[in-house]
């Protein structure tokens, strides 16, 4: 993981945000100093996900459509954009896992086709959010804990090569700990980074996660 760990997050996350603004059509941007697309992202995402620190922000707003909704994804907590309107929406950790072998707990069930993919986005809350599109892109892998009648309980989304980002993770009656090591237990053996803030964050450590950054 370079320096903190935090640009390879950041990258990874952004290609993430990457993938579901092109399945609603959002064609984005990406270069050294961050990824951004051009009209309102869709709802729970950013307009802009820096990838390094001390990116200017007068050009980074610049990238992005202007006024009420705008958001940005401030990946190294250096951004001061209350001069432009902006107020912090929530404050979270990078966190990182260790590639690691034989993790306990039982593999979550990859989402293959539309249908599924529509009661996961149900039980997820996302609603028309997670589109079939993704379940065709490269690397994105959208899976479920399901209970003995096939119930979505729980899931997560992973997504990238080489390390891989752990995002929308989220249970209805599933326990937490059990769908982040059901997680871990689908994908032995590669780094995964994500981040979480809250009660979620513990959790994400409790299954082995360290916090890298804010």
């Amino acid at each position: 993981m370079p320096h903190d760990g935090r640009e390879a997050a950041a990258r990874d996350n952004a290609e993430w945000c990457a993938v579901v603004c092109a399945s609603h059509g959002l064609t984005g941007r990406s270069d050294a100093d961050a990824w951004s697309v051009p009209r309102r992202s869709p709802p729970w995402y950013p307009d802009a996900v820096t990838l390094r620190p001390g990116v200017d922000p007068d050009a980074l707003l610049a990238r992005i459509e202007k006024g009420p909704g705008a958001s940005v994804k401030d990946s190294f907590a250096d951004l001061d954009l209350s001069g432009h309107g902006f107020v912090v929406l929530f404050d979270a950790q990078w966190i990182h896992r260790p590639p690691t072998h034989g993790p306990p707990g039982t593999p979550l069930t990859r989402v293959t086709t539309p249908e599924r993919l529509a009661a996961w986005a149900g039980a997820h809350g996302g609603g028309e959010l997670f589109r079939p599109e993704l379940l065709t892109s490269p690397g994105v892998r959208i899976l479920a804990r399901e209970d003995e009648r096939g119930g979505i309980v729980g899931g997560a989304v992973v997504s990238g090569e080489g390390v891989h980002g752990v995002s929308n993770v989220f249970t209805r009656t599933a326990d937490p700990l059990d769908v982040w090591q059901g997680v871990l237990a689908t994908l032995p053996g590669v780094a995964l980074v994500g981040y979480e803030s809250g009660p979620d964050l513990p959790v994400a450590l409790q299954a082995g996660f360290t916090p890298q950054a804010p």
